[in-house]
């Protein structure tokens, strides 16, 4: 990647003119629908005239081996999505309707500058489209800018809500606004297999994002396979997951709990990494130091802080305090595992992590004290940071650089780091306050393991809603940067997979709020408008589905009503009592088949109905579930809320008023205790007190004897005199 470019004054008063007078322009010099592409190009123009699009349809690409893989491939799109068939010519000399052509890098540049445009990431990624009525001509200087003018070709023609055989004639000018546009996958809590990741790879190639960072390593799993030290694989790739219900899971050639897991080859990930090169992706991998590193623990003993070792690889979600040692021999390690991932990425980025380092082991450890004294570091900080100077040392020789979480900024780093900000936009604006090169990757906004709508058939996931609006409505140019805007390198989603256990999910979860991080990526900021980019992305999903990709749907939970002889709430229908750590949590069984999911706080599963009906009230029913308490969250663990139960395996209880009011139904959980999945309770009589209330709201909690396990509810409902006290 190359430095981003900036433009001059005058040059944006010339852009915001063109591009406003641009928009006011379309869709007046063409009588069919408006052409609908995402993301929104720098700079398009409507033309007189149409193109009919020939049946079968010739296209001209170079003659190049290595564009021609990519290429043959967006032209198969092309015919799939387009119903046309599509004949590939390489250096033919008879006209063809579709010409793809390289040109000089100073012609592109004439072409931007007669439009007064000058992209801010230069032109390796720049390309011109242009139809007209003989046919369509793409130019580019680059293979980058080449493949991004036919996923441009790509769209235009798998517009299936456009007319079928015609374009409008138009004048194309685009390139990026920022250079980094990328998509974060955790492969370490949940793998996804090999298929998936190139065809991940794929989908993010469509929308113009360009780097794939891939997290393989974790506490709970170390995903890539290093010769040097195979038990990295061997032991650390595996774990028995959380709950009673994988606990019981026996595997008959070992006679314990199975084991989940797995890891990537060196061969599978050269294979990956080709694949990503052929569709313009470059992939940047993360190997997590110093802390995250329980699993490498687990495998190499060795490496951990002396009087702190593991027996197994966790299977607990959160923050651990376990973190590498100081010992020369540890930084061998680490650097024979570089040397490993240098040479199977090629990319100029390698991630350190470096976020979440617990000190504690570090404050313990005499040995700590004593290498801290040889290597003269006054400060656990300044031992965390030690780890990015040694590797950073390491890998400038291999031309690469180091790239970390904003935790990383929290002493002095070399001047190549680069810092990837993810506590807010603070990060990036303190990094290149410093001089260092960032990434804007903010939590919540970006993070896209959080869940999408409220609606009761969502999947598991982070509890605070983020909608695409959400994102798209994202500003990735805090004006707090200032004329350190050229230091910021772009922006990136990330998808964290602890609650994200199926591939269908990663699609889910991603797509289509990975259309809006494409936009703020790719787009100028006053070619961004949400309602016409909602507009723009109904048609989208077309082709979305086109793709196959199992993206979210535009939907709500719809408004709560009263069936005819009962009242019903699922989980998602109540309000949770507080917000500390809520989480929607799949159950821990069956181990194969559907599971449900329960939104709770793990702080406090205590649960309000607002409003409940309460008239000709006569009982109370309710299904519940019960999960494991695999989080590591410190010392927060003294603040969970566990009221004392009345019998030894505990009660659901429902208080009227408020969660202090007074008792008016206690379910004994007995029933459910043995049950790994979800159990219907018994329906249990309403003590209400006093006169009739019609209405009232309603505190839903659990009595328990301690934190584990977690309790959650699937639906609670009052039954009334006279009627059925079941779910029908």
């Amino acid at each position: 990647m190359k430095a981003v470019m900036r433009r001059f004054s005058n040059q944006f008063v010339t852009r915001w003119w063109l591009l406003g007078f641009c928009l006011l322009f379309q869709g007046t010099a063409f009588a069919g629908e408006a052409v609908s592409l995402l993301p929104a190009p720098l700079h398009m123009q409507y033309l007189e005239g149409v193109f009919v699009i020939p049946q079968t349809t010739r296209i001209s690409i170079p003659d190049e081996k290595e564009f021609k893989t990519s290429a043959k491939w967006l032209l198969g799109l092309i015919s799939q999505h387009s119903g046309r068939e599509v004949h590939v010519s390489t250096g033919a000399v008879e006209p063809t309707a579709i010409r793809v052509e390289r040109v000089p890098k100073s012609e592109l540049e004439a072409q931007f500058e007669k439009a007064g445009l000058t992209p801010m990431t230069g032109f390796d990624e720049a390309y011109s489209l242009q139809i007209g009525s003989s046919g369509v001509l793409i130019q580019a200087a680059e293979d980058a800018g080449l493949y991004y003018g036919l996923t441009t070709l790509w769209q235009l023609l798998s517009q299936r809500s456009a007319p079928s055989n015609k374009l409008p004639a138009l004048k194309i000018l685009d390139a990026p606004e920022f250079e980094w546009r990328g998509l974060m996958l955790d492969s370490a809590r949940h793998m996804q297999s090999t298929e998936f990741i190139k065809q991940y790879i794929d989908w993010m190639s469509l929308h113009k994002l360009n780097v794939f960072h891939w997290h393989l390593t974790d506490d709970q799993a170390w995903r890539l396979e290093i010769k040097a030290y195979p038990k990295l694989t061997e032991v650390g790739g595996y774990r028995v997951p959380a709950g009673a219900a994988p606990a019981a899971d026996i595997d008959p050639a070992t006679g314990e709990a199975r084991l989940y897991g797995g890891f990537y080859s060196q061969d599978e990930v050269r294979d990956i990494v080709a694949h990503a090169a052929s569709r313009q992706v470059t992939m940047v991998p993360e190997i997590d130091v110093p802390g995250h590193a329980s699993a490498a623990i687990v495998a190499y003993p060795e490496l951990g802080v002396p009087g702190f070792q593991l027996e197994k690889v966790p299977a607990s979600w959160g923050i651990y305090h376990n973190v590498f040692n100081l010992e020369e021999s540890t930084f061998e390690f680490l650097e024979t595992v570089m040397g490993e991932v240098v040479a199977l990425f090629p990319g100029e980025f390698i991630h350190l992590g470096g976020d979440e380092v617990v000190t504690e082991q570090w404050e313990a450890s005499e040995r700590i004290a004593e290498r801290m004294k040889e290597l003269g570091m006054d400060s656990y900080q300044a031992l965390q940071n030690y780890y990015v100077e040694r590797l950073q040392a390491y890998l400038s020789p291999h031309g690469r650089r180091v790239i970390g979480w904003d935790e990383i900024l929290e002493s002095s780093l070399p001047a190549e780091a680069v810092v990837m900000s993810w506590r807010g936009v603070e990060g990036a604006i303190e990094a290149a306050a410093k001089g260092h090169q960032a990434v804007l990757s903010p939590a919540p906004t970006l993070y896209l393991d959080h869940i999408q709508t409220s609606a009761a058939d969502e999947p598991p996931g982070r509890m605070d809603i983020i909608t695409i609006r959400d994102i798209y409505e994202f500003n990735p140019l805090p004006e707090s940067l200032g004329e350190n805007r050229n230091l910021l390198l772009g922006l990136q989603g990330n998808l964290w997979t602890e609650h994200v256990r199926f591939e269908e999910r990663v699609a889910y979860m991603t797509w289509p709020r990975a259309t809006a991080i494409a936009e703020i990526g790719w787009s100028v900021p006053e070619r961004r408008n949400w309602g016409d980019f909602s507009s723009r992305l109904e048609t989208h999903r077309l082709r979305l589905d086109d793709l196959g990709i199992a993206a979210a749907k535009a939907v709500e939970a719809g408004p709560v009503t009263d069936a005819e002889h009962y009242s019903r709430r699922e989980d998602r229908e109540l309000e949770l009592c507080q917000s500390s750590i809520a989480l929607a949590l799949e159950d821990d069984a069956p181990i194969s088949g559907e599971r449900e999911s329960f939104l709770l706080d793990i702080m406090n599963p205590c649960w309000i109905w607002r409003d409940a009906d309460l008239s000709e009230a006569h009982s109370f029913s309710a299904v519940v579930g019960q999960l494991p308490f695999n989080f590591e969250i410190g010392d927060m663990i003294r603040d969970v809320v566990v009221n004392p139960p009345n019998t030894p395996e505990g009660e659901l209880t429902v208080r009227m008023g408020d969660c202090d009011g007074p008792v008016i139904a206690e379910l004994p959980l007995a029933p459910a205790v043995d049950n790994q999945a979800v159990t219907e309770l018994p329906a249990t009589g309403l003590n209400l007190p006093g006169e009739p209330t019609p209405r009232a709201d309603l505190c839903i909690s659990f009595n328990r004897i301690g934190i584990e396990p977690i309790w959650g509810i699937d639906w609670v409902q009052i039954n009334r005199a006279g009627t059925r006290e079941v779910n029908e």
